[in-house]
């Protein structure tokens, strides 16, 4: 029974409201940039025929397109079944200065050569930062496996923040100034 409801008040008035919609006026398309307007009216002066070259079907461009034929196939799974053996060959343990229950929290098992964690990331930079003899790009690069010119862009272009706590005012410097 209600289902019989829904149904008629759903299609009630349905043909006049679908008449309104296709009356309606359409959306006009967006102007043209003034530059592409003049293109346009400039190809037009010099081909006047195009637009009829447009709308009109080419035969002897179909019957080229017909005999197009592509034929691809995907890579051997030989070689994909290589690469993904050397990656996991290529896997390291990540090095944290930080507790193992931080790290089972993200869910870092290993990382792979070249790239490093966000905490990785952080530690190293603030070692930088803190001594930056000792922590140099090159001892960077040999410790994390990491390549030794994006090392040195790491350090140059990505500083760590420092954080200041400022101690409140007192109520009374604040009632005394």
């Amino acid at each position: 029974m209600v289902l019989n409801l829904t149904r008629a008040l759903r299609n009630f008035n349905l043909e006049n409201r679908a008449h309104g919609l296709i009356g309606k006026e359409k959306p006009r398309p967006a102007p043209s940039h003034p530059k592409t307007e003049d293109a346009l009216r400039a190809t037009k002066t010099h081909h006047p025929d195009i637009e009829d070259k447009i709308r009109n079907k080419d035969n002897l461009l179909l019957t080229r397109l017909k005999e197009v034929y592509v034929d691809s196939s995907d890579p051997s799974s030989e070689v994909q079944t290589k690469e993904s053996a050397s990656a996991q060959e290529e896997l390291r343990l990540p090095k944290l200065t930080v507790n193992r229950e931080t790290l089972m929290d993200l869910d870092v098992e290993s990382i792979p050569k070249g790239k490093i964690s966000v905490l990785e990331a952080l530690t190293l930079l603030n070692n930088h930062k803190n001594s930056p003899e000792t922590w140099t790009a090159k001892k960077i690069s040999e410790d994390y496996h990491l390549d030794s010119k994006k090392t040195q862009a790491l350090l140059e272009y990505f500083i760590p923040f420092n954080v200041k706590m400022i101690p409140p005012k007192d109520k009374k410097q604040i009632t005394d100034s």
